[in-house]
């Protein structure tokens, strides 16, 4: 789906003030306006994914241009990803099957938000383990194991729920596995967008003495016509 100047900035305003799994699914409603929102909750997080890098198609086109810091020096990588690239692993999904005898479900949203506050990542994927089977895994010593496994079953049943990125630093020579969040990628782009929507918005009232909606309303080109003759 497309988004008016207007439709973007609404949208980029509800989501400044929410908590980043709600911006997710925020973003996820708009990838996915046939499903009714009560449900996109408990969704399986691949599922809201694939939905994100479609919208991303959608808006902001194919490529996934971003950076993160080398987790053994600091360095600065930069990284191109193709969304189509990331769908395809999506679509190789099978059954979750069970971990330590008990039927397992990928995890949701939801249950991304209850373990949204825990700081430990180790302690957050074994909450999700024991959401995820019911409640019914205790906490024993064995711990990393049912952990490999639960990790396991999850790749293989929605490989889009926990997506990493595999890089090279060329500073010190170290790989590095990072995790690629898409709805945050996702809201930064919408983001960056949205404040430059509000800085031709700002130079065109000043210039003009038209109100937001007028400026908003106006075509891109016309827009950017505009704006280039103030800044002539």
């Amino acid at each position: 789906m497309a988004l008016t100047a207007e439709e973007l900035l609404s949208v980029w305003a509800t989501g400044s003030e929410r908590h980043p799994v709600d911006r997710g699914l925020l973003l996820f409603a708009l990838a996915a306006p046939d499903t009714p929102g009560a449900e996109l909750a408990d969704r399986p997080l691949g599922e809201r994914n694939s939905a994100l890098l479609r919208l991303h198609q959608t808006l902001f086109g194919e490529t996934l241009d971003g950076y993160c810091d080398c987790p053994h020096c600091g360095e600065r990588l930069e990284f191109a990803l193709r969304c189509g690239d990331l769908l395809a692993v999506a679509d190789d999904t099978a059954s979750m099957g069970e971990v330590a005898g008990l039927p397992c479900r990928p995890p949701t949203s939801r249950d991304l938000a209850a373990v949204s506050h825990l700081g430990d990542p180790e302690q957050a994927m074994w909450r999700l383990l024991q959401r995820c089977c019911g409640g019914g895994i205790a906490n024993t010593a064995s711990n990393t194991e049912l952990l490999t496994a639960f990790e396991a079953a999850l790749e293989q049943a929605d490989p889009a729920a926990d997506l990493n990125l595999a890089l090279a630093c060329d500073a010190c020579g170290q790989a590095a596995t990072v995790p690629l969040d898409i709805a945050h990628f996702l809201w930064e782009a919408l983001t960056a967008q949205a404040r430059r929507l509000l800085d031709e918005v700002h130079q065109l009232a000043r210039a003009y003495g038209w109100g937001e909606a007028e400026i908003l309303a106006l075509p891109p080109v016309r827009r950017r016509a505009y704006l280039k003759r103030v800044l002539a």
